[in-house]
Order: C-alpha cells, then sequence, then structure tokens
C-alpha cells in the first residue's frame, strides 16, 4: 500500500483524533439508537435487542463510533426511526493518502430494516462519507432474531478484514486518470441518478464537478468520485427551476437516498476501472 501523504494511520496510533464519539454523544445525534422497546405494531416474533446493546458490543470488539444519525419522522415514532452509525477499528493498519475505511451500521426499530453492516469510507479533506456498493463488497444483514450481537460482531470483524481489499481499489483509483471527456461521461451519469429527467433538473452535468478546495485540483478516478459525490449528496449548487427561477440545489437527509446515491457512485467507478 502506498505510504499515507496525509493522514497517518499505524497500528500504533488512535485514528480518531477528535472525532470519536461518546455514547452520550451518539445519544444527541441519533437517539433512536438507544431505544428501549420496539415498535408497538411489531409481532412477538420481532426480537428486540437495542442498538445499544449492539453497538455497546462492537465497541468492546475494538470499533469506536465516529458519527450518527438518525431518519427524520413526521408520522411514525422517531424513537423507532432508521439509524446509521459509522464506525473504525480503534488501531488502523491501512494505510491510505487522505482516507480512514469504516463501517456503516444500520437499523431500525419499526420492522422496517434488519441490522446491516456495509463497508465505508471517510476522505478527510472533505469530510465525505462514502459509502461502497454491494456489487464491490456484499452487505452483511442480521435478521432481528438468534444471536444478533454476536452475529454483528462477526460480521463487523468479517468486513474490517477486507479493508486492504478496499485499500487496494481506492489505490487503484488513484491511479487511474480521466480525461475531460470521460469525467463528463461520468458526471453525466451520475447526475442522472438524482434526477432521472436531466433535461428537467435545471443543472448542466458539469457541475458535479466542482472544485470546492485545492487538494481536489486532480483528474484522478478517486478525487473526481469525491467532487461528483460531495456535490451531488450535499447540494448548494445554482439550479434553474422550469419557470426561470434561480435556486441552490438541496443536500440529500435521507438516510436510505444517501446509501443508495453512495453505492450507485461507487459502481460507476467500479464501470471505469473495468473499462
Amino acid at each position: 500500500m502506498n505510504a499515507s501523504l496525509d493522514v497517518s494511520f499505524s497500528s500504533t496510533r488512535n485514528v480518531f483524533g477528535d472525532r470519536m464519539l461518546s455514547l452520550d454523544e451518539v445519544r444527541q445525534q441519533a437517539p433512536a439508537v438507544f431505544a428501549s422497546t420496539a415498535h408497538q405494531d411489531l409481532s412477538a416474533k420481532y426480537t428486540f435487542v437495542p442498538s445499544e446493546r449492539v453497538l455497546s458490543g462492537l465497541m468492546n470488539a475494538g470499533f469506536v463510533p465516529v458519527n450518527a444519525r438518525q431518519a427524520r419522522t413526521y408520522r411514525a415514532s422517531p424513537v423507532h426511526a432508521q439509524h446509521a452509525v459509522r464506525l473504525r477499528r480503534r488501531y488502523e493498519t491501512i494505510a491510505l493518502r487522505d482516507s480512514v475505511p469504516e463501517i456503516l451500521f444500520l437499523n431500525s426499530h419499526d420492522g422496517s430494516s434488519a441490522y446491516q453492516l456495509r463497508m465505508a469510507l471517510y476522505r478527510a479533506v472533505c469530510s465525505n462519507g462514502l459509502i461502497v456498493s454491494r456489487g464491490a463488497f456484499p452487505t452483511i444483514c442480521v435478521a432481528h432474531r438468534g444471536n444478533v450481537v454476536d452475529e454483528v460482531i462477526s460480521g463487523a470483524l468479517h468486513i474490517s478484514d477486507r479493508f486492504d481489499q478496499l485499500a487496494a481499489q481506492v489505490e487503484r483509483m488513484e491511479a487511474r486518470q480521466m480525461f475531460k471527456d470521460e469525467q463528463l461521461r461520468f458526471v453525466e451519469r451520475a447526475l442522472a441518478l438524482k434526477y432521472p429527467d436531466v433535461a428537467r433538473s435545471g443543472m448542466v452535468p458539469s457541475q458535479l464537478l466542482t472544485i470546492r478546495r485545492p487538494q481536489d485540483v486532480a483528474d484522478d478516478l478517486y478525487t473526481v468520485l469525491n467532487r461528483c459525490q460531495e456535490n451531488l449528496l450535499r447540494g448548494g449548487l445554482s439550479r434553474r427551476s422550469l419557470s426561470g427561477r434561480l435556486s441552490r440545489t438541496r443536500p440529500v437527509t435521507s438516510i436510505r437516498r444517501d446509501v443508495a446515491l453512495n453505492s450507485q457512485l461507487w459502481d460507476l467507478a467500479r464501470e471505469v476501472l473495468a473499462a
């Protein structure tokens, strides 16, 4: 693997700095993690194991939460809403240029989601939270029954054992230079993921290549992917409505939409590597 240039992740260094969350901070950001009961409409076949207990098990196994959030709910109970917690290994041996491998833990207590574990990445220079597609590295799903905690911990360890494969894929993306016409084809397809009718989106695909910081002035696939992901999901780009009114694109706040778009973008990048 390449030596880390911007962030050092040796086996003797804690990789969190000031990003590590306490359980109290997790509670503030995603109170549904600490639900004390399952949703009242669920049947007796549903085994309620609170995400708090699973999270504590993951922490005892060497994983530490660095980000937490939950879905907004208007009619359903917010205590049982879908929630997402990002975790890292306490000590990381994988060295990447500016990214850290993570595990994304997803769950809900309303019956809409099993316990899920997905591979993810955090890019330090832009605070981007990438999510790797199922096609690249399968999602681990644990149903709400049986020995949930042990199964989730086993799944997390299995995913983290493949961080070296993820790092190898990232390095291939960093080494793959993209011509301008390739970048435009990439963002044309990316824009259509969020706006299926691009002509009515009020945007041009090249806006997804907007450079927000000096570290993004590069033409490698990984940098292009990150620029595109940030511009597509965080919003803030100008767009003109069909009536001619100028506005700004909105950020993606839905957890499900965030996961879906991130996964689809990762698959687009994999297609470029495979071409």
